[in-house]
C-alpha cells in the first residue's frame, strides 16, 4: 500500500517522471512511462532493475543498439481486424521498416556475441519479438521501398498504369502544339507553362483574351487577372486520363484489401512486437535517465532492509546542477537493530529533504528504475510505503493541520508491521507541544514494537531521548557549521542534533537580554545539554576534517612515491645505457692506441732505428698523444676512469656514560634538566613551586615542575644550535610578526575564553611582551573572574588591573608580565 494518494507528488516523483518522458523516443515508449507502478514482488523488481542495468551497460559502452521504426501502428492493426478493411500503403511501408528493424534487434542480442552474456535479461525480452517473415514477403510484393504500389501488384494495375502512361504522352504532344499556336497569335506570354487545375491540365491565360482560347474555364487568379483554360483539344483526353486513374484507385484498394485479409492472422502478433518495442524504448529511457542522475544497480534483498550510501535526490540533483551547485549525498542504514531513525537539528537544516529522499529513492527501486546512490549499497522491498510530510487540512473535510495528522498516524497504527517504510516530518507538531511531545512518543513507541522501519523528524527533547533508551531506536542529526552559521545538510547517526535556536536568533540579530530571558525561561539544563550537542558536532567535523586531510595527504605521498619510484627507474636505464656507452667508447679508444703504439714499433723496427725516422715516428705518436688530450672530457668521447668506492667509516659509538649524581632540592636558574620521557637537556630560566620555564634549543617553554627532572648533563651545541626544523622556526616568526598584544573575547562562553587566553599568555611569554590587555566586557562580571583567577595562578604575570576608566574600565584588565 502506498499512502496517501499524492504519495508521489509529496517525495517529488512526480518530476521524475516527466523527466523521463522526454527520454522517451515513441508514444509506445511514454505509454509504458505513464503505466510504470510500484511493485512488491521480488522477481519483478529485479528483472525491471537488471534489464535497466544492462540497458544503461549498452548505453555507457556506446553500442548501437538497433531499436529504431518505433510507429505506434496499433490503431490500424485494430482497425483491420474487421473484415472488409484495408492498410494504407503508408502504414504498410511502416510495418515493413518496423519488422526489419526487429530482425536486427533480436540479431543484437544473438548469444554467439560475447556481449550477449551479460545481456541475459534484455536477450530474454528479445525473445518475444517475431519478424514475421511472412509478412513482410507479403507487404514486400506490393510495396516497394518508397511506400508506393508497385505496377506488377496486379496485371490489371500494370496495365492501367501503362495506358495512362500512354494518354499523358499524347496529351503533352497536343499541348505543345496548342502553346504554339497561342503564342504566335500572342494569346499566351513566352514564359507561360501549362499547370494543374483539379486534377486538369490547363493554360494561364490572361483575362483580357480569355475570349480568344476555346476551352473549359476551371479557376482564375486572386487578382483576376489570369484565368486557368483547358483548352477544347484536349478535353477529351484529360478525361480519359481521368476515368484511367479512378480505375487504378479501385485496383489499389482492392490490392490492398487482399493484402489486409492475409495480415489479418497476424494482428496479435503484431501487436504483441509493438508492446515489446514499447517496453524497449522504455527501459532505454530508464538507462538515459540513470546516466543523467547516477543511477546504478544495487544489491537487491527480498526482505525490509536499506543500506544505502551516496544517495541522493534525482530532482534536487537536477535543479541544483542548474544552479552550478552540488548535492549532500546521504549515508543511511535500516534494518532490525535499527528500524527508526530519529533526526533532529535546526530548521531549513536538510531534515525534511532526507526524509523525502529516502521516500523515493526506494520508490524509485520498486518501480523499476536504478536509484541513485552507489552500487555497493543494499535495497530491499517494503510492501507499504507511508509518508505524512506538509500541511495536509482539509476544509472540505473539516479537518485541522494536527487532525489530518492525527488521522495519518491512526492509518499507520492500524495497518503498520514489519514490511512498513514509514516516514514522518515533524512528528507531534502542529498542538500543544507538551501533550503532542507525549503523543508522538506514544506513537513512537507503538511503532517500533510492530517493527515499523522509518525514518522521522523532530524538535523534540523526549523523542530523542527515548530514541537513545529504545533497541531499535536510533538518534540522527543534521550537521550545522556555528561559525558560519549554515546548514551542512549533512546526516549523522548515532547521536541527537541540536536547534541551534539560540546561536540563529543571536546570529539574526535578537537583543542579547531577549536571548538570556530566554535562557533564564528554559533553565540551565536545558541549555546546558544543548551546548553539549553543539560540542559533540563541532568536535566530530574537527575529527572528520583531520581524517579527510589525512587520506588527502596519503594520496599525495602515494602519488609522490609511485613518481619517485618511475624516476628511480628512468635513472636506472639511463645508467646502464651511459655505462654501456662508456664501455664501448673506451674499448675503441684502447684499440685505437694499441693499434698506433703496434704501428710505430713497427716502423721503427723496419727503418732500422734511423735517427731521423725515428724522430719523425715518436713525433706522430706525440701528436697523436696531443689529439686524444685536447677531446673535450664532456662531448661523451673520453671515457674518464672511475675511481674506487672510498669506505664509509662509521662513526663510533659513544661510551655509555656512568649514572651521575644529581643533587636534589628545588630548581633554580641555570639548572640543566631533561623533560621526562624526552633526551633533551635544557635550562632553567626560570622556576616556581607550580612551573619551570626552560630553554630548550632555539626553543622557549613553560611546563608543570613535575614534568621536569635535574640532570648532570649538559646542553649539546647542537641542541644550543637549534633542535626545531626550519617550518617550525618560520612558522614561529610568522605567528610572532602577526602578534597583537591585545584580546578580544566578548561573546564567548567561559571555558572557550579561559582556553583563547591561555593561547594569548603563552604566545605573549614567548615573543617576550612586556604588557597585553584582555576585553572581556563588563556583564554579568562571570568572563572577568575567570579570567583573573587564571592570571592570578600564572608567575609569568607580575600583575594585573583595570583599565582607565576612559578607556574601558572594569570591562578590560591589563596584565604585566
Amino acid at each position: 500500500m502506498i499512502y496517501p494518494e499524492n504519495f508521489e507528488n509529496k517525495i517529488g516523483f512526480d518530476t521524475i517522471r516527466r523527466e523521463l518522458l522526454t527520454h522517451c523516443d515513441s508514444p509506445l515508449g511514454v505509454e509504458c512511462c505513464h503505466r510504470m507502478a510500484f511493485s512488491t514482488d521480488y522477481e519483478t523488481v529485479a528483472r525491471r532493475l537488471e534489464q535497466t542495468a544492462e540497458m544503461l551497460s549498452i548505453e555507457a559502452t556506446g553500442r548501437d543498439l538497433p531499436l529504431e521504426s518505433l510507429f505506434d501502428l496499433r490503431q490500424p492493426l485494430k482497425e483491420i481486424q474487421a473484415p472488409g478493411t484495408l492498410f494504407n500503403a503508408e502504414h504498410l511501408n511502416q510495418l515493413q521498416r518496423q519488422l526489419a528493424g526487429i530482425e536486427k534487434l533480436k540479431a543484437f542480442f544473438n548469444p554467439s556475441h560475447d556481449y550477449a552474456q551479460q545481456l541475459k535479461r534484455l536477450a530474454s525480452l528479445s525473445s518475444r519479438l517475431d519478424p514475421e517473415d511472412d509478412v513482410r514477403r507479403a507487404i514486400a510484393r506490393v510495396i516497394d521501398r518508397q511506400g508506393n504500389v508497385r505496377d506488377n501488384a496486379s496485371p490489371l494495375l500494370q496495365e492501367l498504369r501503362a495506358t495512362l502512361a500512354h494518354t499523358m504522352a499524347s496529351i503533352a504532344g497536343l499541348m505543345r502544339r496548342v502553346i504554339a499556336q497561342a503564342r504566335s497569335t500572342g494569346v499566351l506570354e513566352g514564359d507561360a507553362q501549362p499547370t494543374m487545375r483539379d486534377g486538369r491540365l490547363v493554360l494561364p491565360v490572361a483575362a483580357a483574351n480569355k475570349r480568344r482560347v476555346r476551352g473549359i474555364v476551371h479557376d482564375q487568379s486572386a487578382t483576376g487577372k489570369t484565368v486557368f483554360i483547358e483548352p477544347e483539344e484536349i478535353v477529351e483526353a484529360n478525361n480519359r486520363i481521368r476515368e484511367t486513374e479512378v480505375e487504378i484507385d479501385r485496383e489499389i484498394v482492392r490490392i490492398l484489401t487482399e493484402l489486409a485479409d492475409t495480415l489479418r492472422p497476424h494482428v496479435p502478433a503484431l501487436l504483441d512486437n509493438l508492446d515489446t518495442l514499447g517496453v524497449f524504448d522504455f527501459i532505454r529511457a530508464k538507462a538515459r535517465f540513470a546516466q543523467d542522475v547516477g543511477g546504478e544497480m544495487p544489491t537487491l534483498h527480498n526482505e525490509p532492509m536499506a543500506e544505502w550510501y551516496h544517495a541522493i535526490h534525482p530532482t534536487l540533483l537536477i535543479s541544483l546542477r542548474q544552479h552550478g551547485k552540488e548535492v549532500v549525498p546521504l549515508d543511511i542504514r535500516l534494518d532490525n537493530e535499527q528500524r527508526i531513525i530519529v533526526i533532529s537539528g535546526p530548521n531549513a537544516g536538510g531534515k525534511s529533504v532526507c526524509l523525502k529522499t529516502v521516500g523515493v529513492v526506494q520508490y524509485m527501486a520498486q518501480c523499476g528504475l536504478l536509484p541513485p546512490l552507489h552500487s555497493n549499497s543494499h535495497v530491499g522491498i517494503f510492501d507499504n510505503i507511508f509518508i505524512d510530510i506538509g500541511d495536509q487540512q482539509s476544509i472540505e473535510d473539516d479537518l485541522s493541520t494536527y487532525s489530518s495528522h492525527l488521522r495519518n498516524m491512526k492509518l499507520l497504527l492500524s495497518h503498520g508491521n514489519s514490511h512498513t517504510l514509514a516516514l514522518i516530518d515533524e512528528f507531534g507538531s502542529g498542538t500543544e507541544p507538551q501533550i503532542g511531545a507525549a503523543i508522538a512518543q506514544a506513537i513512537l513507541m507503538r511503532l517500533a514494537q510492530a517493527g515499523v522501519l522509518g525514518v522521522i523528524t523532530t524538535h523534540y527533547h523526549n523523542l530523542k531521548q527515548l530514541a537513545d533508551e529504545t533497541d531499535g531506536l536510533v538518534n540522527g542529526a543534521m550537521l550545522f557549521d556555528r561559525g558560519r552559521m549554515k546548514p551542512l545538510f549533512r546526516l549523522q547517526i548515532g547521536y541527537p542534533g541540536s536547534s541551534f535556536a539560540i546561536e540563529i536568533a543571536r546570529g539574526i540579530g535578537l537583543p542579547g537580554d531577549v536571548l538570556q530571558a530566554a535562557e533564564a525561561l528554559v533553565g540551565s539544563d536545558y541549555i546546558n545539554m544543548d551546548r553539549y550537542l553543539l560540542d559533540i558536532v563541532r568536535d566530530r567535523r574537527y575529527w572528520e576534517q583531520k581524517r579527510d586531510d589525512i587520506r588527502r595527504k596519503e594520496k599525495q605521498i602515494d602519488e609522490i612515491a609511485e613518481r619517485y619510484n618511475s624516476r628511480l627507474e628512468e635513472l636506472a636505464a639511463s645508467k646502464r645505457e651511459i655505462l654501456n656507452q662508456a664501455r664501448t667508447e673506451a674499448r675503441a679508444l684502447l684499440e685505437s692506441s694499441n693499434a698506433q703504439v703496434e704501428h710505430t714499433i713497427k716502423e721503427i723496427k723496419e727503418t732500422q732505428a734511423e735517427r731521423e725516422r725515428t724522430r719523425a715516428i715518436r713525433a706522430e705518436l706525440e701528436e697523436f698523444k696531443q689529439r686524444l688530450a685536447e677531446q673535450d672530457p664532456n662531448d661523451g668521447s673520453t671515457v674518464l676512469p672511475l675511481e674506487p668506492l672510498k669506505p664509509i667509516n662509521k662513526p663510533k659509538r659513544a661510551k655509555k656514560r656512568h649514572h651521575e649524581e644529581v643533587p636534589a632540592g628545588p630548581l633554580h636558574p641555570g639548572d640543566s634538566v631533561i623533560i621526562k620521557g624526552g633526551n633533551s637537556v635544557g635550562t632553567v630560566i626560570s622556576a616556581d613551586e607550580k612551573y619551570v620555564t626552560l630553554s630548550v634549543g632555539a626553543m622557549r617553554l613553560r611546563i608543570e615542575a613535575t614534568r621536569v627532572e635535574r640532570t648532570g648533563r649538559k646542553p649539546t651545541d647542537a641542541a644550543k644550535r637549534s633542535s626545531v626544523s626550519q617550518s617550525t622556526l618560520d612558522d614561529i616568526r610568522e605567528r610572532q610578526l602577526a602578534f597583537k598584544p591585545e584580546i578580544d573575547v566578548r561573546g564567548m562562553r567561559a571555558d572557550e575564553a579561559l582556553q583563547a587566553v591561555t593561547y594569548f599568555i603563552d604566545d605573549a611569554v614567548q615573543f617576550d611582551a612586556k604588557r597585553v590587555r584582555i576585553l572581556h566586557g563588563t556583564g554579568n562580571g562571570v568572563l572577568r573572574e575567570v579570567i583573573r583567577n587564571y592570571l592570578q595562578s600564572l608567575s609569568s604575570v607580575r600583575r594585573y588591573h583595570d583599565e582607565d576608566v576612559r578607556l574601558g574600565g572594569a570591562g578590560i584588565t591589563i596584565v604585566d608580565l
